[in-house]
């Protein structure tokens, strides 16, 4: 083979990887060009947005607050003579009210937080 048809075959395959990028970028375009539009078709069909007389109000009473309480950890039950606890068996919830409802406070001389340098409770 002569150094020409080296050429030739290389110059070919040059432009077959050119074409076949452009190709590619075509297809991809397309494929975004058919996603937005399917986008915006399904957009249309979405029930409109509410007007600002449609949109919720408070109450009548005024602003919901919260409560404060003390919560304190409900115990799992044990199992007796069976094998193990089923979901039906166990109570709705993890906590339920504690009887002290007094909210803690810090003790004199206790540290503030981690890494204040003080001596922790004392």
């Amino acid at each position: 083979m002569s150094t020409a048809t080296f050429v030739v075959a290389a110059t070919s395959s040059e432009v077959l990887n050119v074409i076949a990028a452009f190709v590619g970028g075509l297809i991809i375009a397309g494929a975004l060009i058919w996603a937005v539009q399917f986008g915006m078709r399904v957009r249309d069909r979405e029930l409109p947005r509410p007007n600002p007389d449609e949109q919720p109000h408070l109450p009548a009473g005024g602003p919901v607050r919260e409560t404060r309480e003390i919560r304190e950890p409900d115990e799992v039950p044990h199992a007796e003579g069976k094998e193990r606890l089923m979901p039906y068996e166990l109570h709705p919830s993890g906590t339920r009210t504690g009887k002290d409802q007094h909210r803690r406070r810090w003790l004199p001389g206790s540290s503030g937080s981690f890494g204040s340098g003080g001596m922790g409770r004392v």
